[in-house]
């Protein structure tokens, strides 16, 4: 018994001795003993020049005067489950939509039992206000009781609103003005066109000088 004991006990030291010298050995090679902070703690992120913006893509008044009421008829589509468009349509699941475009909200069809949520939002169906319900109807008047989840492209959107624009509303589409950048680029070659001419007609009265001395 007492063999077994200290034999046990023997193997128990012995391992003990060997963890304690694995550890001072690893904290002298790998310095653990030492640690030093970075000069500036955290992770390096590399962004691009400019803070990283990032493209918000077209604006609606671009994206409008692109597309047409025949896309947007193909869209309308999705919405025929629970909306009608033409004169005097009956409502459904959802109220008719014919001359909804600039109308109050909450009041394009008599007779419809719109939710609180929207007749407290106010307003009228402009070209944002129907943009950002289009998108999300749950987002724009949060309590509605449309249950489409919307159209996530601006496209989709902007093709739809000039669908029902044409079915008895004629809203004035937004004009589009182009961004400064391009104003600057068309400025640029302007000028470059200017410089030409002028290089031409340089050369052209420098010629003539030449012609009148030979004379």
């Amino acid at each position: 018994m007492d063999d077994k004991f200290n034999t046990a006990a023997g193997w128990v030291l012995f391992a003990g001795i060997i963890a304690l010298g694995s550890a001072i050995v690893s904290g002298i090679f790998f310095q653990a003993d030492k640690p030093v902070s970075p000069e500036q703690p955290g992770y390096f992120i590399d962004a691009p020049e400019g803070g990283g913006e990032v493209d918000a893509g077209p604006s609606m008044e671009e994206v409008l005067n692109k597309m047409s009421v025949s896309e947007g008829e193909k869209v309308f589509a999705k919405c025929t489950a629970c909306h009608t468009v033409d004169q005097g349509g009956a409502n459904g699941i959802g109220p008719n939509l014919y001359g909804i475009m600039g109308k109050g909200l909450a009041q394009g069809a008599p007779g419809f039992a719109y939710s609180s949520a929207l007749a407290d939002k106010g307003g009228n169906w402009d070209w944002d206000n129907m943009s950002a319900w289009l998108k999300s109807p749950r987002a724009f008047a949060n309590g509605t009781k449309m249950s489409f989840a919307g159209l996530s492209k601006i496209e989709d959107r902007a093709a739809v609103m000039l669908y029902m624009n044409a079915n008895g509303s004629n809203l004035p589409v937004p004009e589009f003005v182009a961004a400064a950048a391009d104003a600057e680029v068309v400025a640029e070659e302007t000028e470059a066109e200017g410089d030409v001419a002028a290089e031409a007609e340089a050369e052209q009265d420098a010629a003539a000088e030449l012609n009148e001395g030979g004379a």
